[in-house]
């Protein structure tokens, strides 16, 4: 099944079936950004629709390297199960074998989760999930995530260092705190579930990274796209998306989220289904 929607120039594609077989229809070099979340260590099944291991995500990492353009970038939002004690370090893994396909390894970021799950057990609770940054060479776009300096007005010293003679010289003169700062890499970021799909994350989070990582017009990928968060997300930012799920309801659910997302912005569209 495909559906395709254009509006206001943006073009939304949507493909449902196997992730591995369905980027094969996607040209080479043709994605600015991907933002997913792939199955961690079948901790989730999906409806039964997903087998996870190496013979899968590898293949994966290797398609979403070819699809994506010299300046690309890909995040990669994951986490371990524990299995006899031991965590699996799928995770990092995956990284390192996205740096053997030609990826640079960008960046580490961390979704720190503000209300992890309670349990029993002698370790401490799971508050967070990697979102690893795999970049094509450097990143083409860059819009970093702003926050309030809570120093902002106030003055700020100079700074100094010892050149090679031990003398102490200037390296930054004084000023005032700006209003805003650059975020560090790890985000707390909260949001509701929009739909009944198990792992949905928050679209606030996925809209950061969109709006970092690319610019109006460029073309995102999820290939696992589940519930459309992504989709949603560049339909209010004006990108394009291509979405790709293999469960038939949440092919639905997402279809259903885009349209809506769509008319919500009062926006004309025509779309294909096939």
């Amino acid at each position: 099944m495909f559906w395709r929607v254009n509006a206001r120039g943006k073009r939304m594609q949507l493909f449902k079936g196997d992730c591995l077989e369905r980027m094969k229809e996607i040209p080479d070099v043709a994605v600015d950004l991907t933002v997913t979340s792939p199955p961690y260590d079948n901790l989730r099944t999906y409806n039964g629709s997903l087998a996870w291991g190496e013979h899968v995500w590898k293949p994966v990492l290797a398609e979403l390297y070819r699809v994506t353009k010299n300046g690309g970038v890909v995040v990669w939002v994951v986490g371990d199960a524990t299995i006899d004690g031991s965590e699996t370090g799928t995770s990092f893994k995956q990284a390192l074998f996205a740096k053997d396909c030609g990826f640079n390894l960008h960046d580490t970021m961390i979704w720190r989760k503000p209300n992890p799950m309670p349990r029993t057990h002698n370790r401490y609770e799971q508050a967070f999930e990697y979102m690893f940054i795999f970049s094509k060479g450097r990143p083409t776009a860059w819009n970093p995530k702003m926050v309030e300096c809570k120093m902002a007005g106030k003055k700020r010293s100079g700074t100094f260092q010892h050149n090679g003679d031990g003398v102490r010289m200037p390296k930054h003169k004084g000023g005032f705190y700006a209003k805003t700062k650059q975020a560090d890499n790890v985000w707390a970021c909260a949001g509701r579930s929009e739909t009944k799909h198990p792992a949905e994350f928050p679209e606030s989070l996925v809209s950061d990274h969109v709006i970092s990582w690319s610019d109006e017009g460029n073309t995102v990928l999820d290939p696992f796209m589940g519930s459309g968060t992504t989709g949603a997300a560049c339909v209010n930012l004006n990108r394009n998306f291509i979405g790709i799920e293999k469960d038939e309801n949440y092919f639905k659910i997402a279809k259903s989220r885009i349209k809506d997302a769509i008319r919500k912005r009062g926006q004309d569209a025509q779309s294909t289904d096939t």
